[in-house]
């Protein structure tokens, strides 16, 4: 049965509840950023979002402080002494700072006490330091990465002690992950380029060319049959099942409008029977599948699974907050 998770939502909390607020948790990937109010116990109190990941920003750490405050900027005003935690691409190469990366097998444990921290510069009125979770590095047949992804597998894990023993957590998004948990720790983790094949093909190929400029509403019919195509075709692979995005618009046996829905349904069928497979391999087949992420993703993900004749055990829309102040209170970085 599928469960939503809402109590990590946003505004769960009353206003009073600002008073007690512990840690600013800040999520920072390629594409968005997101920032947190977190409270003594770790629920979120508020939060805010902006379209600024590092792939548009430009300079160094000034430009990353302007950015957090346009977005937050009372917030930092407001709690000068409250820690600041942030995971993501701003820890990469081409983020604010680079933070090495800790190899798995690791658990909470490993990735606290590689946070690095930082001189926040001029970010809040008084001096600040900024810290910044590592990501992980799994090296298997070919090295795989996460950035923030690890923040969200710690958070959760949060009260969930059957999860943290034997579970497959998947994570929708432009590079979906799914990682093997077994005893607390992310023992494997295997990612999918789906998010950004789905752009790059929709964008630069030939299948964008009879998509409308701007798309309607989402079609689950048209969804559902880009994974039954995908299943049937299996054996003749993912290139040849791409091109029937452009013969079905051709042919005028689907409308410009089901298209895009088509091959998203393609790229998710593919990327579920192949992590689906792994899941086996890593031993997980009767171990709980958790969805974590975007709520509209983790709907898709969860009706192509249902499809499959799989059922997630559980679906958690954010899970960064609780990840966030778990990593700060096992850091040392909150005030008892």
């Amino acid at each position: 049965m599928v469960q939503t998770n809402t109590a990590q939502g946003k505004a769960v909390l009353p206003l009073d509840a600002k008073e007690n607020v512990s840690l600013i948790g800040i999520d920072w990937g390629s594409t968005g950023l997101r920032i947190f109010l977190i409270g003594q116990n770790g629920q979120l109190i508020d939060s805010r979002e902006a379209a600024s990941g590092i792939s548009v920003i430009q300079g160094g750490q000034a430009a990353y402080v302007r950015v957090l405050q346009e977005l937050a900027g009372d917030w930092l005003t407001s709690w000068p002494d409250v820690p600041l935690l942030a995971c993501g691409m701003v820890g990469s190469k081409h983020g604010w700072q680079e933070v090495p990366y800790v190899q798995s097998p690791a658990d909470a444990h490993d990735i606290a006490i590689n946070i690095l921290s930082i001189d926040a510069g001029d970010l809040r009125p008084v001096h600040s330091r900024l810290g910044i979770v590592p990501g992980l590095l799994y090296r298997g047949d070919a090295p795989d990465v996460m950035r923030g992804e690890e923040t969200q597998i710690v958070g959760a894990l949060q009260g969930q002690p059957d999860w943290a023993s034997q579970s497959c957590i998947v994570m929708p998004g432009t590079h979906s992950k799914w990682a093997s948990i077994v005893d607390g720790k992310v023992q494997a983790f295997t990612t999918h380029m789906t998010g950004e094949l789905f752009a790059v093909l929709k964008q630069h190929s030939v299948l964008g060319r009879l998509m409308p400029a701007v798309q309607g509403e989402s079609s689950d019919v048209s969804f559902i049959a880009g994974l039954d195509v995908a299943r049937k075709m299996m054996a003749q692979g993912l290139s040849h099942q791409l091109f029937s995005v452009r013969t079905l618009g051709l042919m005028g046996d689907m409308p410009p409008d089901g298209l895009a829905d088509y091959l998203s349904g393609l790229l998710i069928a593919n990327e579920l029977l192949a992590g689906l497979h792994w899941r086996s391999e890593q031993g997980l087949a009767h171990a709980p599948l958790i969805l974590t992420g975007d709520a509209s993703l983790c709907g898709r993900y969860s009706l192509a699974l249902s499809r499959f004749g799989v059922k997630p055990d559980a679906v958690l829309l954010n899970s960064a907050p609780a990840g966030l102040w778990h990593l700060a209170f096992t850091a040392g970085m909150l005030r008892s």
